[in-house]
């Protein structure tokens, strides 16, 4: 009997009763790889939809930067020349230039993606240029991690975007408006997410217009 402010004590395990090491190792083996393979079917079952958003952020990315060609043409670079054969199944880890042709079958401009870091993380772009006159026909960016109200305005704000088409690479920054054919504003309190745009910019240029004038000289076709 128990009185008053007595403490029941829980009555002891029966001998043997515990379970053995290798049960709960098996059992938590078991899970593990079923979660990996539920993980697993799950990523396969998404794949293709994943795959089909991303192309299609990169087409209107492409379109937008070349201002909606009539016609486009995809480069793949292959070693350090540019090529129209595909490389196949690995052509997704292959780096691109998208050709955008008028109406009359002249070419508008290239297209590529380009990264570096900026002020948080890394800015992905997608680039337009003429390769025979260096200006900037314009660009978007893909993907950016920057200070949300300062840095993010090299997306949201239309006026710093908007600046850069017609601009002559290689581009400088500036803190207030120029007409200097080659300089841009910077976004007060953004500056280096703002140099950073003018970087990768830069940078994409001075990669891709040798690469594209080898391959209108007949090298790599």
């Amino acid at each position: 009997m128990t009185g008053h402010g007595a403490i029941a004590v829980p009555a002891a395990a029966p001998p043997g009763s515990s379970t053995p090491a290798w049960r709960l190792l098996g059992t938590l083996t078991l899970a593990g790889a079923f979660a990996g393979a539920l993980i697993a079917l799950v990523y396969q079952m998404t794949l293709p939809s994943i795959e089909r958003y991303a192309g299609a952020k990169i087409s209107g990315a492409v379109r937008e930067v070349l201002g909606s060609p009539v016609r486009l043409d995809t480069l793949y670079l292959v070693g350090d020349k540019l090529t129209r054969t595909s490389p196949g199944a690995g052509a997704r880890n292959v780096s691109r230039a998208f050709v955008g042709f008028d109406e009359k079958g002249a070419r508008t401009g290239v297209a590529v993606e380009a990264a570096e870091p900026g002020f948080a993380d890394l800015v992905l772009l997608m680039v337009g240029f003429n390769p025979d006159t260096r200006a900037v026909t314009g660009f978007v960016v893909l993907g950016q991690k920057e200070t949300p109200g300062l840095g993010d305005k090299i997306k949201r704000d239309s006026s710093f975007v908007s600046q850069f088409r017609g601009k002559v690479a290689p581009l400088k920054g500036a803190k207030s408006e120029t007409a200097d054919a080659s300089t841009v504003r910077t976004i007060t309190g953004a500056t280096i997410s703002s140099r950073a745009v003018i970087q990768i910019i830069n940078n994409a240029v001075a990669l891709w217009q040798p690469r594209v004038a080898a391959f209108d000289a007949g090298e790599g076709q």
